[in-house]
């Protein structure tokens, strides 16, 4: 007999993938139900999820601050401690951004394109469900509610795998949300939660081919390396987010210091975050940049020629520039010209946001046509690298590899497609 989510608790005794299989097994059967149901009713219950999510605040609130304490007790740092706490407003934006996805245009039934061949066949490219996604993350709670809504929105079944220091905010979400999805007749397997912290359930999520269809990992390098190197199951992921900000010759310095402060500063612990700036040596504000980073807090740390323009810079190491820090330090390289900065972000880049600084629109064009990362942005700050800031809606990561999906994931990223191909009893001579 299969066992599904219906009946298994986190205090059973099943092996691991004995666990995760069964699990899957509900979930597929779930994700047919769900891909049945029409797109206004898997909307109403997303808005019913939000509602639910928002009247559950204190019980998640309470589940939060147990494991910021325990977080705090067991070192975490900052950056995880800032992605890992929860306060009123930012349970209230969770909500909202499940809202906003119900609210999304549905891709599920979308002709992609279609034409008539010679035959007199009718083909059509038709947007359809991945099926089963399996979401291994860290740290980040709202992670729970994104993919979840994404997931359901797009007609998917998620098996969510989170981080043990967030293990009593993801159920305390999980709940909520899967509470208003059944009231609005979603199937409750269609959003599980593995009842254990178990690493050995990553393992067997991993190698669950033929159950699950798609695996994106969200966290640290080691995860998504894990991940990458163990996987039997497509991947969807990221590596780090060394991201990169050239201040060229000719940016207004105004808005340069203005980005640069952004990029770094406004949160550090977030994958958009700039871990390196460029600086062009005909730029005329080189030292002031430098100065207000370092009187707003951040640690610089540069190269002979930027720690010669200010005693407080520390100087850089080779490990630097392949470093994504995640907190208020930055490294700093001046370079001669924008065949310089290319070439540096071509060795260094993560491939997942860069961005020019300058008034010169071919220098932009150049670097935006040349940089192969995911986002490439001119005059903007990294911090811009969000599904929610594009206009997509909550995203379930950013992509980085060249398959499938890049950058922002939202729900067309959660979709394949299927040919459809209608005939008037044509068969082929």
């Amino acid at each position: 007999m299969t066992q599904t989510s219906a009946n298994i608790r986190p205090s059973d005794t099943l092996d691991p993938e004995t666990l995760v299989n069964g699990l899957a097994r509900a979930a597929r059967a779930a994700q047919r139900q769900l891909a049945a149901m029409p797109s206004a009713d898997r909307a109403a219950a997303l808005h019913r999820a939000a509602e639910a999510l928002r009247a559950a605040t204190p019980a998640v609130l309470a589940a939060n601050a147990e494991d910021v304490a325990a977080g705090e007790a067991r070192g975490l740092s900052g950056a995880m401690l800032d992605r890992l706490r929860l306060d009123e407003t930012r349970l209230a934006g969770i909500a909202d951004a499940v809202a906003a996805v119900a609210d999304l245009p549905d891709p599920v039934g979308q002709v992609i394109d279609s034409t008539t061949p010679a035959n007199g066949l009718r083909l059509s490219r038709v947007r359809v469900p991945i099926g089963t996604i399996g979401i291994i993350y860290e740290s980040r709670p709202n992670v729970t509610a994104d993919a979840a809504a994404l997931c359901v929105r797009a007609g998917n079944a998620a098996l969510l795998r989170g981080g043990s220091e967030a293990v009593h905010s993801n159920r305390a979400i999980h709940a909520a949300l899967v509470e208003g999805l059944v009231q609005g007749g979603v199937p409750a397997d269609a959003v599980q939660l593995l009842p254990t912290q178990d690493r050995a359930a990553v393992g067997a999520m991993l190698t669950a081919a033929g159950l699950i269809d798609m695996i994106v990992p969200r966290g640290g390098k080691s995860l998504v390396a894990r991940v990458q190197a163990d996987a039997r199951v497509p991947v969807l992921a990221h590596l780090d987010g060394i991201n990169h900000t050239y201040i060229h010759a000719a940016a207004d310095p105004a808005m340069a210091e203005g980005i640069a402060l952004n990029a770094k500063l406004r949160r550090t612990g977030i994958c958009g975050a700039m871990e390196t700036l460029l600086i062009d040596a005909a730029f005329p504000k080189t030292s002031e940049l430098i100065a207000a980073l370092i009187d707003k807090g951040c640690e610089v740390r540069g190269d002979k020629r930027i720690a010669a323009l200010d005693s407080r810079v520390i100087p850089a190491s080779a490990n630097d520039w392949d470093t994504e820090y995640l907190d208020a330090i930055l490294s700093v390289a001046m370079v001669d010209d924008l065949d310089a900065a290319l070439a540096h972000i071509a060795r260094h880049s993560s491939a997942h946001t860069d961005a020019i600084v300058t008034a010169d629109d071919a220098a932009a064009e150049r670097f935006l046509t040349e940089v192969d990362s995911a986002i490439v942005m001119h005059n903007a700050s990294s911090q811009f690298a969000d599904g929610g800031e594009f206009g997509l809606g909550a995203e379930i990561g950013i992509a980085t590899g060249r398959l499938h999906a890049r950058g922002p994931v939202a729900l067309e990223g959660l979709t394949t497609y299927k040919w459809q191909v209608r005939g008037t009893g044509q068969t082929r001579p």
